[in-house]
């Protein structure tokens, strides 16, 4: 009889990881809380508009197409890809922006226009950084670090060496650049990793390759055909996806060291082994007892959050012509809205901000003659959100907005929806509200974020962005596959 595994929550993680254990022959239940699976990626319709409520950027489509692979499937089978050209737009203010061409000699030529002589440099920049990426995705991000033994072979010190562990982000840039602009355009991508370059390790220049040489890409239908594709996947392979079932508890028996229940507000699941793909401190402290958990609350304080989001979906009954489908306002200053959200925590006085218009691309998110607007500034976490605080914000970013488009935007609105700190918790029990996971310093990296098995419970394992390999999409998908690999030579 094939042992049962629970997995607790149907993110990229936890749809991975039960994908792969079905795959290799478990009797695999996902137990998620809300109304559809996907997590953060889940998407909403309204007003004739179609909105992913989270990621919008796909970027490593290898990962994807890696992932898929494995079970004999490709991305093609479930959603047609369209390469974004421009890549994104960056708004210095309303008469300055630059439009990142997807081929390589476009963006040499963009380079060189802003510093004579840059755009061999990135060649150069981009050549380091296509090393990092191939060791760091193929290597690195596929050990499940609960070993400092995983990370002893030569040709792994000799790796390290090069990728430039030890050294920030930002110091490696300006090796190369020496331009405000042209910095700002090779540190945007770190935005996603949760900290500052100053404070972020230089092998992350993998994500500069992945950006400006793999493309960024878009799924027809939206970000959530990804998740569709999945589910279609894991039910293939047997997977039982049980929507609405809120989680209350992780039965460990007295005295003994395995999970032997998951007890949800609709009923109670056997299991031989449990995948958390939840929240990895909800799970500690909220679906154990306190004996049982790895961390207690002192060793969560001191962890050092990626950005939460305060975020608009806005339906508009006109077209903006002068928006791309990613738009980057970078028209005021980076350091001040960092030091805002990592320094002094709080509410930022002039922060940058993101604007999605997927209507740009894809005429089935939007009504004729509409346009679909997806708005984020990164916030600081554990901020107290209210309906006064998100709508100050909503018309600081709009009047920027509406100086760079050249017309009246706030009058289109025909659909409008925020989201912030309180709905990140309440829909996915998000430590301090948070919505990327934790930061990638150096010193949450690898062996020393939280480890994704219970040092106290033998069938307990963690999936997601709390652990490794880290936050975003493809890191995610590749979570739930290590995690995996991990049951399968233990049970």
């Amino acid at each position: 009889m094939p042992k049962r595994v629970i997995v607790i929550g149907a993110g990229f993680a936890g749809l991975s990881a039960a994908t792969s254990l079905a795959d290799k022959g478990y009797d695999v239940t996902v137990l998620e809380k809300n109304e559809m699976p996907g997590g953060r990626a889940r998407l909403f319709r309204a007003e004739g508009f179609t909105f992913d409520m989270g990621p919008s950027w796909y970027w490593m489509p290898d990962v994807f197409e890696n992932y898929f692979a494995r079970f004999g499937k490709k991305p093609s089978d479930y959603y047609q890809l369209t390469r974004l050209d421009p890549s994104y737009k960056v708004v210095f203010g309303p008469d300055e922006a630059i439009d990142l061409p997807a081929d390589m000699d476009g963006l040499k030529a963009l380079f060189d226009s802003i510093e004579p002589g840059s755009g061999a440099r990135l060649a150069e920049f981009l050549r380091q950084a296509a090393y990092k990426y191939d060791v760091g995705i193929n290597n690195f991000v596929w050990k499940p670090s609960r070993s400092v033994t995983e990370f002893l072979s030569l040709k792994l010190l000799y790796d390290v060496t090069r990728l430039d562990v030890f050294q920030s982000f930002a110091s490696h840039a300006r090796k190369f650049f020496s331009h405000p602009r042209l910095l700002q355009l090779v540190e945007f991508p770190i935005l996603f990793l949760g900290a500052t370059p100053q404070n972020t390790p230089a092998m992350y220049s993998l994500m500069n390759y992945a950006e400006m040489t793999m493309g960024t890409w878009y799924p027809m239908g939206g970000m959530h055909e990804i998740v569709k594709a999945m589910v279609s996947l894991a039910q293939e392979k047997g997977v039982k996806i049980l929507l609405n079932q809120t989680v209350r508890n992780i039965n460990v028996p007295a005295g003994q060291r395995a999970a032997k229940q998951v007890i949800t507000d609709k009923g109670t699941f056997d299991a031989d082994v449990v995948v958390a793909g939840a929240d990895y401190n909800h799970v500690e402290t909220s679906l154990v007892t306190p004996e049982l958990r790895n961390y207690d609350d002192a060793y969560w304080q001191k962890r050092v959050m990626a950005p939460s989001s305060l975020l608009f979906y806005l339906g508009l009954n006109k077209r903006i012509p002068r928006l791309e489908h990613h738009n980057l306002f970078f028209d005021e200053d980076f350091a001040l809205h960092a030091e805002e959200i990592y320094t002094t925590p709080k509410w930022p006085s002039r922060p940058l901000f993101y604007a999605s218009a997927p209507s740009k691309t894809d005429p089935s998110v939007a009504p004729d003659g509409c346009e679909n607007v997806f708005l984020l500034i990164p916030v600081a976490p554990d901020l107290t959100d209210d309906e006064q605080t998100r709508e100050h914000y909503y018309n600081l970013i709009m009047e920027r907005l509406e100086a760079y488009v050249g017309e009246s935007v706030r009058d289109a609105v025909i659909y409008k929806r925020s989201y912030a700190h309180s709905d990140f918790k309440s829909d996915y029990n998000a430590f301090r509200g948070n919505a990327y996971g934790l930061a990638n310093t150096l010193m949450q990296t690898a062996l020393l974020k939280p480890a994704l098995k219970n040092k106290k419970v033998t069938n307990l394992f963690y999936t997601g962005q709390l652990t490794v390999p880290g936050p975003g999409v493809p890191p995610s998908l590749i979570s739930g596959l290590v995690v995996a690999d991990e049951v399968a030579k233990e049970f």
